[in-house]
Formats: structure tokens, sequence, C-alpha cells
């Protein structure tokens, strides 16, 4: 397992799976951090790191417990240090879900599941910063 960033122009980078799939990613970063803002910034990427790491597993979960989801959506918001490096301190996931007759017991045990033992993401962040999630259910 391993990735390649290939530098581009100005604070522009590429980076794709070595021996992976063809997809690529456009690194960037803000404007004011002398980039251009055409690409997903690196810490972006960790949160989206995260949100697609657990909702894999939520939606897995939930399927295997037979419930009817037809909309899921998960936002990840964080919170950095002020002095560099400008680590997570703490991260807030919210977790959206639709459905009919969706059980709340198998929502929270999924979610659960995910951040105890099966998100590395997840496993990871929470060493560095403070995780809180919550969850919605909408008929």
């Amino acid at each position: 397992m391993g990735v390649k960033v290939d530098y581009l122009e100005g604070l522009q980078f590429e980076a794709y799976v070595e021996g992976g799939n063809g997809y690529r990613v456009l690194l960037d970063t803000s404007k004011e951090a002398g980039g251009s803002n055409e690409g997903i910034k690196p810490t972006d990427l960790l949160l989206i790191s995260l949100a697609g790491c657990t909702s894999m597993d939520i939606i897995s979960i939930l399927k295997k417990k037979k419930q009817d989801i037809a909309a899921y959506s998960v936002r990840v918001s964080g919170e950095r240090a002020t002095e560099h490096p400008k680590v997570f301190t703490k991260i807030n996931i919210i977790f959206e879900i639709k459905g009919k007759d969706i059980e709340e017991t198998a929502v929270k045990r999924a979610i659960e599941l995910s951040k105890d033992r099966y998100c590395t993401i997840w496993a990871m962040l929470c060493k560095a910063a403070l995780i809180e999630w919550t969850y919605r259910i909408n008929e």
C-alpha cells in the first residue's frame, strides 16, 4: 500500500495510489496561503477520509441489519490549534440517515462499531483530537 504525490506548479500537487485504479486527486491550498484554491487542501482530505471510512462501515452494518436507508450523509468539521503545527484538536461528526422504520439502536450500534472497531482513520485521529458525534434519523 502506498501513494505518490507529484509536484505540478505553485502549491499544486497530484496524488494517487501507486499501482491503483488510476484515480487522481488535485491537492492545493487557499490563495491566502499561496495556492490557487483549485484543489483539495490536505487537511480537508483528512476530514474527508474520516467521513468516508466511517460511512463505509456504517452503511455496511446497517445493510446487514436490514435497515431501509433512503438517504445518508455525514458532515465532519474540525477545530485546529492556533500555533504550528496546526493539528486538529476537536472534530465533530453529524450523521444524517433517512429511511423507513430506521431503528435508532441499529444506527447507534453501527456508529459505535465503526468508532471502536473498524474505522482506521477514526482510530488514528482520536489519539490526537477529541472526536464528538451525533446522529439524526428522518423518516
